[in-house]
């Protein structure tokens, strides 16, 4: 299924802000004493491990914001799956610009294909099962929109991009409210018609609760495969549901095995290993 790239608009600013952060107040010191100002150079972008690439607009921004001389070509893009060796991209063009947008590009690179290769293997873990891997809100800030897409690029899906998508009860609002009818009850009677509700339960009675009162989505936290199993018949269609917690490729499969809808999982974004990508130099 193709995913759509994410706007230049969208991208530019992070991108931006990345390399003045890196600038400094002097520029890059270093190459611009050594490589002189008229130099070319034709690098390559190398896996250096199995994962999926994420985030190529990101590193190819980069290197035009520090000269638009500089040739991107993408020969792996983003969702594309590769192994150690695979070329990703050429870079060509002035060696003090590649030098200099180098680390920024490949930050971008690295955090967002790992986040891709992570994702795409709990999506492995539990192929054939209906369940649809999500990522939640624990981002890093200011770079949830891209850590979002990247999760998309290695095959899950998102939940909620912020606090105005939807309403998600937890239990520390449960707890405030005094229960899960009275913050059902508030909730509903607070937001807007086209405004969906979930809530989080720890137990079955708590779950039942939730069903009586109504509620389209319901949060299944820290529950094992077969308490998993029966909160999915009790709830039999009636609200889509979501397991979260502990979810590792180890246990994903069981997981999903409970015929939830959604597995979500926070360590997509916030935790994920960089993927190991080189910028090397041809010849």
């Amino acid at each position: 299924m193709s995913r759509p790239p994410l706007l230049r608009i969208m991208l530019e600013p992070l991108v931006r802000n990345a390399l003045l952060e890196d600038l400094g107040r002097a520029g890059d010191l270093t190459t611009d004493a050594i490589v002189p100002a008229d130099a070319k150079a034709e690098t390559v972008l190398v896996a250096r491990q199995h994962g999926v690439i994420a985030g190529l607009d990101l590193a190819g921004l980069a290197f035009e914001l520090i000269d638009p001389s500089i040739a991107f070509a993408i020969a792996k893009p983003d969702g594309s799956a590769v192994a150690p060796g695979d070329l990703i991209a050429t870079v060509s063009g002035p060696a003090r610009g590649i030098l200099t947008a180098e680390r920024v590009g490949l930050n971008f690179l690295g955090h967002l294909s790992g986040i891709a290769s992570a994702t795409a293997g709990i999506v492995a873990a539990i192929k054939g099962a209906k369940a649809q891997i999500v990522c939640t809100r624990k981002t890093t800030p200011g770079l949830r929109a891209i850590e979002k897409y990247a999760v998309r690029m290695g095959g899950g899906h998102n939940h909620r991009f912020g606090l105005d998508d939807a309403v998600l009860i937890k239990d520390n609002h449960v707890a405030i409210a005094g229960g899960v009818t009275e913050a059902l009850q508030r909730a509903r009677k607070n937001i807007g018609h086209l405004v969906k509700i979930e809530i989080e339960v720890d137990s079955l009675d708590q779950l039942a609760e939730a069903l009586a009162i109504g509620v389209d989505a319901v949060l299944l936290d820290n529950m094992g495969p077969e308490t998993l199993a029966q909160a999915v018949a009790m709830v039999g269609g009636r609200a889509i549901t979501e397991a979260s917690g502990r979810v590792t490729p180890e246990t994903a499969a069981a997981i999903a095995a409970s015929g939830v809808d959604l597995i979500s999982i926070g360590w997509l974004t916030h935790s994920a290993a960089v993927l190991d990508i080189g910028l090397d130099f041809c010849g």
